[in-house]
């Protein structure tokens, strides 16, 4: 086994391990926005490792200019849905919970 391929298994599975954490802070999170904080930061982290840990697998061809652009589409579009989802959240008079010190 190759350092490419440990290097590559070790993003992929810091990736993995990501996504579970976030998944535990979705279910642990008080209101829909935090929920929704939670879910879009490790979404993104959690692919950008995987994706960067295939790309590293496949080497230069065209299957990494294809993983390579699933990157920039994810890197593009989760954030914007997430800005959408929290605006029409707040538009819709969605309050988060504060804490009343």
């Amino acid at each position: 086994m190759g350092i490419i391929n440990l290097v590559s298994s070790l993003f992929i599975t810091i990736g993995a391990l990501s996504i579970i954490v976030g998944l535990l802070g979705v279910y642990r999170m008080p209101d829909f926005y935090t929920r929704l904080h939670a879910a879009s930061i490790i979404d993104t982290l959690g692919a950008m490792l995987i994706l960067f840990g295939l790309i590293l697998h496949y080497g230069l061809n065209i299957v990494s200019l294809k993983l390579l652009l699933i990157l920039i589409f994810i890197l593009i579009t989760t954030p914007t849905a997430a800005h959408a989802l929290a605006k029409s959240a707040l538009h819709g008079n969605l309050k988060p919970i504060l804490k009343d010190d």
